[in-house]
């Protein structure tokens, strides 16, 4: 069974980082990616940041420059380092993990990011 646990998320003023985690385990898929997605009150699910198989990464443009993925493979945990935070990246951001060739998608446990102004 695919079990995604993020963690990471908290409070913090404008301008300051948080570090999200999302371990993995369970899985034994060789073309995935995995990542991020956020969804504020009242707005749709959106992508955040993924990470893929061969190392690719994807950004939104509205966290590009601000937000950094990153994998360790040992601990199959992905992470999002998120700095110069603004009241809009306050949402519940999700771990997303999805295979290319099954098209399976599995999610985590969501975490709350909240940004003060």
């Amino acid at each position: 069974e695919v079990q995604l646990q993020a963690s990471g998320g908290g409070l913090v003023h404008a301008g300051g980082s948080l570090r999200l985690s999302c371990a993995a385990s369970g899985f034994t898929f060789d073309d995935y990616a995995i990542g991020w997605f956020r969804q504020a009150p009242g707005e749709e699910r959106e992508g955040v940041s993924c990470i893929t198989s061969d190392g690719s990464t994807y950004y939104a443009d509205s966290v590009k420059g601000r937000f950094t993925i990153s994998s360790d493979t040992a601990k199959n945990t992905v992470y999002l380092q998120m700095n110069s935070l603004k009241p809009e990246d306050t949402a519940v951001y999700y771990c997303h993990l999805a295979t290319f060739s099954l098209n399976l998608h599995y999610w985590g446990q969501g975490t709350q990011v909240t940004v003060s102004s």
